[in-house]
């Protein structure tokens, strides 16, 4: 008998879900893979399903013919963590060819069959068996995301803390800024414990937002990996507020930030244990550690301005995202310093319809009040509580925790001419 997770099912899972909710699936811990298909369509799927963000830590192999294939060739190798077979079998034949496997089968390999008979007492014999999940076919890649996940992840702990990550469509488009503002919202407002972790290694911009000068921070915590665990890194955060803390950038030039890939990997997995929110500020580089930690964000928001510049790489930005977290929700966008004085802007509306996108916000350009907050290491709500980017930056916040629903707000031709209005006046006071 294969020693399999042994469980029980009224039904076959039923396949062909190209529409499944991948959302909240985890991303799948490193475990080795093997595919057995009967046809090319299956293997196309299995491939496409090895490129999600959530499978980018297993190893998939994709081999070609069934149950008979995968017991010939693991005679004179190990098996994996987990085979996933399809089959054109049923009856008999199927459980023949499935005993067939289980001789040469390694203890603790499970197996996944995708078959075409939507039979429950075959389903309930294959179980009994050992098989760990029968689907009925044709199935989608997200199905079989989903079905791994169901086999690997553990439901009975408390779900991971999401992580969100801001950045923005050129440099200096205001996507720290807006990072800072949501975090503190989300930490004042639902009061939600939140982690800032900026990622900007030389130049981030946290620790002055929150007029905080931490001696330890994220270097610590990507430089010491053999040490990181929750504590250490609890040590790491500086306290904001009572909800919020931040991990820190040094802001030093002591060494370069051309890091491995994987380099923040480990420390995000450790703060999502801790907190429901852990807020990624990534700074506007394009190495392959950003673009990783990017992909594999569980929400991501995109602040650019409205010029062309910006404009063209939001739009590359978002083609990219799109290929490569397909399954995921699409990036957020917020426009930001809308309405600058004497600059040629792109009309809000044309902006988003070339990206096909609707922003969540649409932020004024305020100079004054947002200079008064930064020079004093302040958020935009305690400088001035009132103000339509403190209520834009809580709008932000209650989307991303899903609190209300995205309704897109039309902008008023007059905006841009009341933020300069607002600005003379507080200049002049």
């Amino acid at each position: 008998m294969i020693q399999l997770a042994l469980q029980e099912a009224p039904t076959p899972r039923a396949g062909s879900l190209g529409s499944a909710d991948l959302g909240h699936v985890r991303p799948i811990p490193r475990i080795s893979i093997q595919a057995f298909c009967e046809g090319a369509d299956f293997a196309a799927i299995v491939e496409k399903a090895a490129t999600d963000r959530r499978m980018s830590r297993a190893h998939v192999k994709v081999q070609m013919g069934g149950l008979a294939a995968a017991a010939e060739f693991y005679h004179a190798a190990p098996t994996p963590n987990l085979i996933l077979a399809e089959t054109h079998l049923a009856g008999e034949r199927l459980i023949a060819e499935l005993d067939h496997l289980a001789e040469v089968c390694d203890a603790g390999t499970k197996i996944v069959i995708v078959g075409r008979a939507n039979d429950v007492e075959l389903y309930r014999l294959l179980i009994r068996r050992g098989v760990s999940e029968y689907l009925v076919g044709p199935v989608s890649a997200p199905d079989i995301i989903k079905s791994i996940a169901d086999l690997y992840l553990d439901t009975g702990k408390a779900p991971l803390g999401r992580s969100i990550a801001f950045v923005g469509a050129k440099g200096g488009a205001g996507s720290s800024m807006v990072a800072h503002n949501v975090a503190w919202s989300i930490a004042r407002n639902l009061q939600n414990e939140v982690v800032i972790a900026d990622l900007d290694v030389a130049f981030g911009t946290a620790g002055l937002d929150f007029n905080q000068d931490p001696a330890q921070g994220i270097s610590d915590a990507i430089h010491s990996p053999e040490r990181l665990d929750d504590t250490f890194l609890d040590r790491l955060l500086a306290r904001c507020s009572d909800h919020l803390s931040l991990l820190a950038a040094p802001a030093t030039l002591d060494r370069t930030c051309d890091y491995d890939e994987t380099t923040f990997e480990a420390m995000i997995e450790v703060a999502q244990n801790g907190v429901p929110a852990v807020i990624l500020d990534i700074p506007h580089v394009w190495t392959a550690w950003a673009r990783r930690v990017l992909i594999a964000a569980d929400e991501i928001v995109l602040t650019a301005e409205p010029d062309l510049a910006n404009l063209r790489n939001a739009k590359n930005l978002l083609d990219m995202l799109r290929t490569l977290r397909q399954g995921d929700a699409p990036p957020r966008l917020v426009i930001n310093k809308q309405g600058m004085a004497k600059r040629p802007e792109i009309k809000v509306a044309d902006f988003t319809a070339a990206l096909a996108i609707e922003p969540i916000a649409v932020i004024g350009f305020e100079p004054q009040l947002f200079g008064t907050a930064a020079n004093n290491g302040q958020m935009i709500a305690e400088t001035d509580p009132k103000s339509a980017a403190a209520a834009a930056f809580d709008h932000i916040a209650q989307i991303l925790t899903g609190r209300v629903d995205v309704k897109p707000k039309r902008t008023s031709a007059l905006a841009p001419l009341l933020a300069r209005l607002r600005s003379r006046k507080s200049g002049a006071a």
